[in-house]
């Protein structure tokens, strides 16, 4: 997914494989085979590469080790990664114990609504995964036009639909004039 994302980034901000080749001090050859997939760049290239496209390193580290299935890939679930941006916290209350089968989580969020009752409650911890791509009905935090929400990711009819667990929350559609970024997964989630 690394390789799918510099790809992305360089071709929205409208540079050649050329130019960041020359910007990193990369060869243009080991650079087709990161954008294909087919190696890593070191941390050190990556952060080359985030410095001379004008990104954030640690929002393209998050999909270092990531793959993305065919069903993400039809559903072009990586243009909905936020590269240019990070969250934004209003409030901190300390460091919480990260168990061990979650130990991805980028960040512990508290739930303070009842949406997604009865897989994660109001007042319960969700341990998020920055930047991983969800599977059809795999629970996530995604901004949809300014909003944070946590709900479930359901994939019909070739349309998105985000689906609180909760029967009394209506499910949302994301159509094409919505702003909608897939922030993470939650690992505590069923």
């Amino acid at each position: 997914m690394i390789g799918d994302m510099i790809a992305k980034v360089r071709e929205e901000k409208g540079m050649t494989k050329t130019e960041l080749a020359r910007l990193t001090g990369i060869n243009i050859g080991h650079l087709t085979h990161i954008e294909k997939g087919e190696r890593n760049p070191s941390h050190k290239a990556l952060k080359n590469i985030c410095k001379a496209l004008n990104v954030p390193y640690q929002q393209l580290m998050y999909t270092y080790d990531k793959q993305v299935s065919e069903e993400q890939e039809s559903y072009g679930f990586i243009n909905n990664i936020a590269y240019d941006k990070i969250l934004s916290v209003d409030s901190l209350t300390g460091f919480i114990d990260c168990p061990a089968n979650m130990a991805s989580a980028s960040l512990a969020i508290k739930i303070n609504d009842n949406s997604m009752e009865p897989t994660i409650k109001n007042g319960e911890y969700a341990f998020i995964e920055f930047n991983s791509l969800l599977n059809n009905k795999e629970v996530g935090l995604f901004c949809l036009n300014g909003s944070l929400l946590f709900r479930r990711l359901v994939t019909r009819r070739g349309k998105i639909f985000l689906k609180a667990d909760n029967k009394n929350v209506e499910e949302i559609c994301i159509n094409d004039s919505d702003t909608f970024y897939i922030v993470g997964k939650v690992l505590n989630s069923k």
